[in-house]
């Protein structure tokens, strides 16, 4: 690895054993990085050089636009506040928690600038998820926008300094920045020195932190975005995902600022206000999940889509239907794509034209994919196995023994089953693990039947998910209540509403089925297989309790 930038040297103390990291290929001119590298000053400064700085850079649907020099200015400044102000020093953790705004932007582009490490969270997650986060990350100060302040002000303690963003005190962090110059000197990292810790919705139900460097952060932007995308500085780029899960940092982040074009942030929009909002704003790059088109398409307002240039589905399996319906309504030719937060963002896609209905895509210029028998040997076409990947990014998780559950001989194994054609063409099949993606939400099932099993009134429960025609996967939550318990609709209301106050909202068990008994096998371990089979046919036996919510 090169000499590293950073002070604080917890990253590059706690990334996996060289031996357990996959292989990493940079086999395009694009993607041969300077030793030195700063991603940031790649994104904000670079562009303004190339580009200007009176273009756009950011907009909201309220008609608020920053242009490049603005939001350079305000990055610089955010660095000038946590370095001058709270002593941050490169390799330093800075946590983020807010939803999609410029300022949250500006603060990711500050840290980075200042040699810090980003640490994105969700700002659905409660005060127990975020505490976690701290107690893994150790970060030393955190941003976030004032609206969501309690819950990380419980889980932070002492230890970490918060700073709020978008209020009106004087120790609010525009009001911080407009006391700054906006000289800032970026601090010149390494290219391979940590710049995001990514935390995943893990199978275990302990989430798992990816740590990505510099280099990965443009290596994104010159695969899938430079080849698929193939955005220009004209583009306007829109989407639903938070840019705290990397496809909404990359899709509104990373691709418009490498590029010279503009981002839309949405606060938050129901599927027919985002695009409203893209449409409004003159969007012509779309990234969103498979559940939001189809609730565009049913409120009649294709013509919506109609106008953009591309869209992009991922986050979920975008079924056939819905790529024909969408195309039959508006003509527009969905982008499909699988990534991962392993890997940062989409590795296998194709482009609009491309594109073939049912099918994920080929391997993204720069990735290799292939698909693996239970062995970790190479099947041949239209045999469904593991799906496993390399390319210039690839998975480190923070100090987690789970390191060497997704690496297999170089290889990184996304928990995916495919199956690919003679073509090179990608078909998903399943899930192959117990993670549960629902409207775009990765969702780890023992996550959800922790907080389940904390009720006073649950004696165990398993999470599977249920197929649904809406949001392509709902949790579905079987409970086996305390002896005495009945489990009536105001029960099943009382848990779910439960399960929303102890974890992130969005993970909540849409479907309970109250059962005398959960199936395990001899050895006593819960087969959750079965669940998945009763699911399948309908059948309801074990049930004893009124039909579920979905």
């Amino acid at each position: 690895m090169s000499t590293s930038a950073h002070v604080d040297t917890f990253t590059r103390d706690h990334l996996p054993p060289a031996t357990t990291w996959p292989a990493l290929e940079f086999t395009l001119p694009e993607l041969q990085y300077p030793e030195q590298l700063n991603a940031a000053a790649v994104l904000i400064d670079d562009t303004v050089a190339h580009y200007g700085a009176d273009r756009p850079a950011l907009r909201t649907p309220d008609g608020e636009v920053w242009t490049y020099g603005e939001l350079r200015l305000r990055a610089n400044q955010a660095a000038q506040v946590l370095t001058e102000d709270f002593g941050v020093v490169p390799g330093n953790r800075v946590m983020l928690r807010g939803p999609n705004n410029p300022w949250i932007v500006a603060a990711w582009l500050g840290v980075l600038k200042a040699g810090a490490v980003v640490v994105t969270t969700m700002p659905m997650l409660r005060a127990a998820e975020i505490q976690t986060l701290i107690q893994l990350t150790k970060p030393v100060v955190a941003l976030s926008d004032h609206r969501f302040l309690d819950d990380l002000a419980a889980a932070a303690g002492a230890e970490v300094a918060v700073i709020a963003y978008g209020g009106t005190g004087l120790g609010d962090l525009a009001s911080r920045c407009a006391a700054k110059s906006g000289e800032f000197a970026t601090v010149q990292t390494a290219a391979d020195d940590v710049a995001l810790l990514g935390p995943t919705s893990g199978t275990t139900g302990a989430p798992k932190i990816t740590m990505h460097f510099h280099r990965d952060i443009l290596a994104i932007a010159d695969t899938f975005g430079r080849h698929i995308l193939q955005p220009t500085a004209e583009d306007v780029f829109a989407g639903s995902p938070p840019v705290a899960f990397t496809f909404g940092l990359g899709g509104l982040v990373i691709f418009p600022l490498r590029f010279g074009a503009s981002a839309l942030l949405t606060d938050r929009a129901t599927p027919v206000e985002l695009a409203e909002n893209a449409a409004a704003a003159g969007a012509t790059i779309l990234f969103t999940a498979p559940t939001a088109y189809r609730a565009i398409l049913k409120a009649g307002r294709g013509d919506l889509l109609s106008r953009l240039r591309i869209a992009v589905s991922a986050g979920e399996h975008l079924p056939k239907e819905t790529w024909q319906a969408v195309y039959d309504a508006t003509g527009v030719r969905l982008v499909n794509g699988i990534g991962a937060t392993e890997m940062l963002h989409v590795f296998i896609s194709a482009t609009a034209e491309d594109s073939r209905p049912g099918a994920t895509g080929k391997a993204v210029p720069g990735f290799r994919a292939t698909i693996l028998d239970e062995d970790g040997s190479e099947l041949g076409p239209n045999q469904p196995g593991r799906l496993a990947v390399v390319g210039p990014t690839g998975c480190r998780y923070l100090d987690d023994e789970r390191q060497s559950r997704y690496i297999s001989h170089g290889w990184n194994i996304t928990g995916d089953t495919f199956v690919r054609d003679e073509d090179g063409y990608f078909t998903y099949q399943s899930r192959s693990d117990d993670m549960i993606v629902s409207s775009g939400y990765n969702i780890g099932a023992p996550e959800v039947e922790a907080a389940i099993n904390q009720h006073p009134e649950v004696m165990e429960s398993a999470v599977v998910g249920r197929p649904d025609p809406e949001r392509g996967t709902v949790v579905c939550a079987f409970i086996v209540l305390r002896e005495g318990v009945d489990g009536d609709e105001a029960k099943r209301k009382e848990i779910q509403d439960f399960v929303k106050q102890t974890i992130a909202p969005y993970k909540y068990p849409r479907d309970v089925r109250f059962v005398a008994e959960l199936p395990r096998n001899p050895s006593g371990k819960l087969q959750h297989f079965k669940l998945r089979q009763i699911l399948e046919n309908n059948n309801d036996r074990l049930a004893h309790a009124a039909a579920p919510q979905a």
